[in-house]
């Protein structure tokens, strides 16, 4: 009867005199923007809003809030993150980076759970580097993964059922034919490789339970110069692989989506999308049965400061370029006035940053 007594007084409600349910019901619908003052009241709340079970009630109910990330180069070409405030919009400066990866280029980043990863990069006097590390949305906290099993720079990164995937890029002069799969339950790395990866990826997007990567063009590509170091690599003719995690299996995309997939790509509600600024600015859309490419609308040029990325908030995609000038485009209002896509655009900083990824990150 002590043990059970000393337990019953050891133990604090979410909020006394209600059940815990009831109070965690009550608590994760106060939106995401006040967090940080819920985490002030009591190192009860702070350990429940900084914990697994906070994040996944959110995510089960639909009350989880995605907020815009993007990894950006100042002019200093110092590595440095940038949040999106939706309601003033506008861009703030967000969090420092780990010191390691301040100076880095060729840095991959990803969103998975409630975490951002950076991954690799070098410099000029450092090979590539196999350092993870992962900034925690809800503890506000960098931290340290586990290494990559192959050191990497420039290669792409992407979340697909719980997992990472980093693939392709280069590390100590060498082309990587490979790909390396993290499991965040384990905090570990495994790596495989197949002949038909070819390292120099221009871009990726996870789609229908597969990995999609946009092998590059004909072209001396100058990011494989600066880390060669005046040396110039030339890749084969544009192609689109996709790899099924289930079979552990690449195949090559038919020639209709390697066409039309010449620009930033985004995945909203399992349709590509896809930024063409080849004549003009139009946003496309790969439309899978008829295996062909679709135009939504164009936009102004006058909005746009290329090279764009592009990120997506449910139905609602962020072209973001230069400076981190944005557009922002709602699919489920998209409408055409003289050709023209209706949309509104958040201004550019008064620095011009180069921005390397934009991610959506939810709690």
């Amino acid at each position: 009867m002590e043990g059970g007594g000393e337990m019953e007084s050891s133990y604090t409600p979410i909020i006394s005199g209600l059940p815990d349910d009831i109070a965690l019901f009550c608590l994760a619908r106060v939106p995401r923007r006040y967090h940080h003052v819920l985490k002030c009241v009591s190192r009860r709340w702070r350990a429940l809003i900084c914990g697994e079970t906070w994040h996944l009630y959110r995510r089960e109910h639909n009350l989880d809030e995605a907020w815009v990330y993007a990894l950006c180069r100042d002019n200093e070409g110092r590595t440095c993150f940038y949040l999106l405030d939706a309601e003033r919009r506008c861009w703030k400066p967000f969090h420092d980076v780990m010191p390691q990866f301040l100076k880095r280029t060729g840095i991959a980043c990803e969103a998975l759970g409630k975490k951002l990863y950076l991954l690799g990069g070098c410099r000029l006097v450092e090979d590539a580097s196999d350092e993870v590390c992962c900034y925690d949305a809800s503890t506000n906290s960098w931290e340290e993964a586990a290494p990559l099993k192959t050191a990497r720079c420039y290669c792409v990164c992407q979340a697909l059922n719980g997992r990472l995937y980093a693939i392709g890029g280069m590390s100590s002069g060498s082309n990587l034919c490979s790909w390396d799969t993290y499991d965040p339950n384990s905090n570990s790395w495994t790596t495989h490789s197949n002949s038909i990866v070819f390292p120099e990826i221009e871009d990726s997007v996870a789609l229908d339970e597969k990995l999609y990567i946009l092998c590059g063009e004909k072209v001396y590509n100058p990011r494989a110069m600066s880390f060669r170091r005046g040396t110039s690599l030339i890749s084969p003719k544009p192609e689109v692989l996709a790899y099924d995690p289930s079979e552990d299996a690449w195949q090559k995309i038919d020639n209709n989506m390697v066409s039309g997939w010449c620009g930033p790509a985004v995945v909203v509600d399992g349709t590509l999308y896809v930024l063409d600024q080849n004549s003009g600015t139009k946003l496309m859309m790969w439309e899978a049965k008829s295996k062909d490419w679709v135009a939504v609308g164009r936009l102004s040029t006058w909005l746009t400061r290329p090279p764009c990325h592009l990120v997506a908030v449910g139905r609602t995609i962020f072209v973001i370029g230069m400076g981190l000038s944005t557009v922002v485009i709602d699919l489920n209002m998209a409408a055409n006035v003289d050709g023209m896509m209706v949309c509104y655009s958040i201004p550019k900083l008064d620095c011009d940053v180069d921005v390397i990824s934009c991610k959506a990150l939810a709690i």
